[in-house]
C-alpha cells in the first residue's frame, strides 16, 4: 500500500517537473520562431489640458492638438481637416 502511494506521488512530481521544464523550453524557443513584431509608433505624450475643437466639438489634448493662432489666441483642433474648415 505504501509502495503504491510512493509511486503515485513520485509520478505526479515527475510529471510536474517535466511539464515545467517543457514550458520553459517552449517559451524560450518560441521567441526564436515567432514572427517579428511591427515597430511601435512614436509615443505621444498622454497628459495635457483638454480643449474643445470649435469645428467638430471633440475634446483634444493640448499636447497632441493641431494649433492655429487666431487674433493672438491659440485655437486647438483635432485634425488638419477641422483646422481647414475653421472660419475665424
Amino acid at each position: 500500500m505504501f509502495r503504491f502511494l510512493f509511486y503515485l506521488i513520485t509520478t505526479v512530481i515527475l510529471i510536474s517537473v517535466v511539464r515545467m521544464v517543457a514550458g520553459v523550453l517552449m517559451k524560450g524557443f518560441g521567441a526564436w520562431f515567432a514572427p517579428p513584431r511591427p515597430e511601435q509608433p512614436a509615443s505621444v505624450p498622454a497628459g495635457g489640458e483638454l480643449k474643445k475643437d470649435p469645428v467638430c466639438g471633440t475634446f483634444v489634448s493640448t499636447a497632441t492638438s493641431v494649433k492655429k493662432s487666431v487674433g493672438g489666441t491659440v485655437v486647438h483642433f483635432c485634425s488638419v481637416e477641422c483646422r481647414a474648415k475653421f472660419r475665424g
